[in-house]
């Protein structure tokens, strides 16, 4: 009873009408969505576009360290249409470590775009998209008794950002989600899934990722996200993104409204530090910038040089030409 008391909480916050009617387009759509959620207008929101160029590496910078998303339990997991994604309950034997507190996982859910979009996700690295985004949603326990106190409260809670690309092969472990989507096809529809290796739906390598303070990118927006994005990106293939992309409606009835295009645009950093694990090599290091301008100035002179000697050359070719009318028509004239 306690765990389905907690598990409403969750989808409150997480997907809180609070009385107002919101979408991502249209009348009450992001645009608008300060109107009736004000901390939707806050100077510390997300999703943000990662300039990898402005981000300060910290070599201190704990990383991530996911408890339990291996050993799921044995208890079937909610899958749920909420309107506006489709959202996984997690028991709270999964929690994260090596943060300043211990903050116990809650729910996981997926951002997506339009039909036959490649660019569905919320974060971006140096403005470009990728299909589709996993946030996997934590709140701190140490500090709050529930998710829905740890919601209003600075860095109360911990998302973890995965963007996903597509392969050419499938990701078995997506299909643990995509395969029920059909069960739910409408709003506020449920099923129970399997426990399966949550850990599977994340990149391989860990090591890399950035880390800012932001907000939920649904209203009520409040900033109290400790956001980890991670650099390495999830895969799936075309046809499991299709599936996620054309399954789902955001409607209860008929005709059923297609749920696709729930992410939220980048947001202002504003005075935001972003900080990443690793050192991120730029395009190109100072001396290799140095050479390619060395070898384009080059290069422009030989272009050069080649004109001017193709030049010398068709000019000398007239000279001879003209020089030998001139001899034939004295010839003719001494001639004649």
């Amino acid at each position: 009873m306690l765990l389905f008391a907690l598990l409403l909480k969750v989808t409150w916050i997480l997907t809180a009408d609070g009385g107002h009617h919101w979408t991502y387009e249209g009348p009450h759509g992001q645009d608008h969505w300060p109107a009736s959620y004000p901390e939707c207008g806050g100077n510390a929101q997300s999703p943000i576009d990662i300039q990898t160029d402005s981000v300060i590496f910290n070599p201190d910078l704990p990383a991530v360290q996911h408890h339990g998303y291996d050993q799921p339990g044995t208890e079937p997991l909610d899958l749920h249409n909420n309107g506006h994604t489709v959202q996984l309950s997690l028991p709270s034997t999964l929690h994260l470590g090596g943060l300043s507190r211990k903050y116990v996982a809650a729910q996981l859910h997926l951002h997506w775009g339009q039909k036959g979009s490649l660019e569905g996700s919320e974060h971006q690295i140096n403005s470009e998209a990728t299909a589709a985004e996993l946030h996997v949603v934590h709140y701190d326990s140490e500090s709050y008794s529930s998710l829905s106190e740890a919601a209003q409260k600075p860095q109360g809670l911990a998302v973890l950002g995965i963007l996903i690309e597509v392969a050419e092969t499938e990701n078995p472990a997506y299909d643990y989600i995509l395969s029920h989507l059909h069960e739910i096809r409408h709003k506020d529809q449920k099923t129970s899934v399997p426990p399966f290796n949550v850990r599977d739906l994340l990149p391989q390598q860990l090591e890399q990722f950035f880390r800012y303070n932001g907000s939920l990118t649904t209203p009520p927006c409040y900033q109290s996200v400790l956001w980890t994005v991670f650099n390495r990106r999830a895969q799936i293939s075309m046809g499991q993104l299709e599936k996620l992309q054309e399954t789902l409606s955001s409607t209860e009835g008929e005709p059923p409204e297609p749920l696709v295009q729930n992410y939220r645009d980048p947001q202002p950093l504003n005075q935001r530090t972003i900080f990443a694990s690793f050192e991120v090599r730029p395009l190109y290091t100072t001396g290799e910038m140095l050479g390619l301008g060395v070898g384009i100035l080059v290069g422009c002179l030989c272009l050069l040089l080649a004109v001017y000697f193709i030049a010398r050359k068709i000019r000398k070719k007239r000279l001879g030409n003209r020089k030998s009318v001139v001899f034939t028509s004295a010839r003719a004239t001494t001639e004649a």
